[in-house]
């Protein structure tokens, strides 16, 4: 143990004796693990901020979706969507008498397109969506005034509305309550009035967040709400649906039901020879997305190691100057009768490779805080990238530190000190 601290005392005095030759020796460690460390925290962070923000939509939400049925012929070709390949209200009312015990809420909604509510100065950009009563429940919208859609509006075809506070803070003055008045909506050469019937809270998703996309509230585009019947009434749209979201009760096995969805919904497509039915949960979603951004990372840490092959060889001939400078001490040593000359330039080797791999993890935190800060996200340094960042450093440290150190341990002493 002894000779363990000697030799690492030694290290380090070498290390001292040339600082700036030590530096550019370690920049290759520092390099290869700083650029594995922060790849690895900006992708923990990102992947897990989808994952929960995914979560928090409805981890037991389940798509349903029409999709073009393979042709016999296995070539690919498009077909034209009609009213009868699409989901109709009547098979959502089938479905809720056969499932409603599993279910709290089926969602269907239709994009109307992106305008602009304007009253004189005073203005609000809107992404209009047409939605059915089960929206709410199915995409966790929380209410601050009012109330959401019903029944009574779709089956009334009422040019009503719901509208985000963020909107209602740009119309109407403070203390002034936006409930029954009227907002002039502006969609390309069209104009909709619509009657303000409740105001949610606005949420910015994670996408939105992790692209940096902040605008300010002022041009913040927030969604407005319209029933879906009346959407299709004012578009002469064709009635249906090509999506709608189950939300599931709690306890349930959401990726079982979906293939039970799956089966009760193609029953209504037997006949249909171009499209079918697919059910997928959000389970799935979410394990599909932590596996491919796994296999990012792990594809760009690799490319990023590349470095720390690179940063090991530059060790190895470093160590191999090294053994030729000090030829004659090595000789002294050997002839006073030192044996530990091999674990003396191991250690050294090692010391190096422990320094940068350090520096490395110091580097490797703050890009990845960087990064996470560039891209609104919150940053979570991983303990076991860490880890094995100095696990491999230090192991770099003996595999390339091995060799010059095996040939300074079989120096003949003679010889060496007649070396000049």
């Amino acid at each position: 143990m002894t000779q363990l601290f000697e030799n690492i005392s030694l290290a380090i005095s070498g290390l001292r004796a040339n600082k700036m030759r030590a530096l550019l020796t370690m920049l290759g460690i520092i390099i290869g693990i700083g650029s594995v460390i922060g790849i690895v925290m900006v992708g923990d962070s990102m992947t897990n901020m989808m994952t929960s923000s995914l979560q928090e939509v409805g981890a037991n939400n389940i798509q349903i979706s029409i999709q073009q049925k393979a042709s016999e012929t296995g070539m690919s070709y498009s077909v034209q969507v009609d009213e009868e390949d699409l989901i109709s209200n009547d098979m959502i009312d089938q479905f809720m008498t056969s499932y409603g015990d599993m279910v709290d809420a089926v969602s269907a909604s239709e994009t109307m397109g992106s305008g602009r509510v304007e009253d004189g100065r005073k203005y609000a950009n809107v992404s209009i969506s047409g939605v059915n009563n089960g929206y709410q429940a199915a995409n966790h919208l929380t209410m601050l005034e009012g109330r959401f859609i019903d029944e009574r509006d779709t089956k009334g075809i009422k040019n009503v509305a719901v509208v985000s506070d963020k909107l209602v803070n740009n119309m109407f003055a403070p203390g002034e309550s936006p409930l029954g008045q009227e907002v002039k909506v502006y969609l390309g050469k069209d104009i909709y009035t619509f009657t303000i019937i409740g105001v949610y809270e606005y949420k910015q998703d994670a996408l939105t967040s992790m692209m940096g996309a902040m605008a300010s509230d002022q041009d913040l585009s927030t969604g407005l709400y319209i029933p879906i019947t009346t959407q299709w009434k004012l578009t002469n749209a064709t009635e249906g649906f090509s999506y709608i979201t189950i939300l599931t009760k709690q306890g349930t096995d959401s990726r079982a039901l979906a293939n039970q969805f799956e089966d009760y919904f193609n029953r209504f497509y037997q006949r249909n020879t171009d499209f079918g039915v697919m059910a997928i949960s959000l389970d799935s979603i979410i394990d599909q997305y932590t596996s491919m951004m796994g296999t990012i990372q792990i594809a760009i840490a690799v490319i990023a190691a590349i470095s720390l092959l690179v940063g090991g060889i530059g060790v190895m001939n470093i160590m191999l100057v090294s053994v030729t400078e000090r030829t004659r001490e090595i000789g002294t040593r050997k002839a006073l009768g030192a044996s530990a000359i091999r674990m003396q330039f191991i250690v050294e080797s090692v010391i190096i490779c422990l320094i940068g791999g350090l520096i490395g993890i110091v580097v490797g935190m703050s890009l990845g805080y960087a990064g996470a800060a560039l891209l609104k996200f919150p940053a979570r340094p991983s303990l076991q990238a860490i880890l094995i960042a100095v696990g491999f450093s230090m192991a770099i440290g003996v595999f390339f530190g091995y060799y010059p150190a095996n040939k300074a341990a079989k120096l003949d002493p003679i010889e060496a000190l007649r070396y000049e």
